[in-house]
């Protein structure tokens, strides 16, 4: 589940370093939950997980976002161009760690660990779209060509910049529907993958 900082878009004049295209600075970090049960864990989950403002619901686990935009302009008489676009991604993933591992079963070891595994592939993917998006916008800022003047291109950059945006908004939407939609038969198709492994690892060499 995604759940977003404000866009931040900083519009430098002038030169800048290089920086690497679409930069990425990812965390991580969890909140415990106690239970013995699939049933103790759920109501653990849905009591301690974080609040997305988007659903207004606790939710497994979720990630933070926050997009920056730095752009650097070349003014010349008559005219101005963009000539550094750099966007970078600040990514926070939140997930659950369990504390009562040791006091459970070997059913619902293997259930949650199945479970976590899959709360945290759905966060991941959620960075990857951001990912996948900010390199698209650096690459509509940089194609925005010359203008008149720098209050023109500016302009245009944040059109542009609130275009993909919410492109990358809708994007992240129909991913958390899809994978709603498909959630239990992903994760039983996970545990029989999980038990064949585990049967193979018993069979002798």
């Amino acid at each position: 589940m995604l759940s977003r900082f404000p866009l931040t878009i900083l519009f430098v004049a002038g030169m800048m370093m290089p920086t690497a295209a679409a930069s990425l600075n990812k965390t991580y970090s969890y909140f415990s939950i106690g239970g013995k049960t699939l049933e103790e864990i759920e109501e653990e989950l849905v009591k301690r997980g974080p609040q997305v403002k988007s659903t207004g619901r606790r939710h497994p686990g979720a990630t933070q976002m926050e997009f920056t935009t730095r752009l650097a302009y070349a003014e010349k008489k008559g005219s101005c161009t963009i000539v550094k676009a750099a966007v970078s991604v600040r990514a926070k993933m939140i997930l659950p760690r369990w504390r009562q591992r040791a006091r459970a079963d070997g059913d619902t070891r293997l259930i949650w660990d199945t479970l976590s595994s899959d709360i945290k592939r759905h966060e991941e993917s959620h960075v990857v779209i951001a990912k996948n998006h900010a390199r698209e916008l650096e690459q509509a800022l940089k194609a925005i060509g010359r203008q008149k003047n720098c209050q023109i291109a500016a302009a245009k950059a944040k059109t542009t910049s609130e275009k993909i945006l919410e492109r990358h908004d809708r994007a992240q939407d129909a991913f958390d529907k899809v994978e709603g939609i498909n959630f239990e038969s992903r994760i039983i198709r996970l545990l029989r993958y999980r038990m064949e492994r585990i049967e193979a690892a018993k069979k002798p060499g």
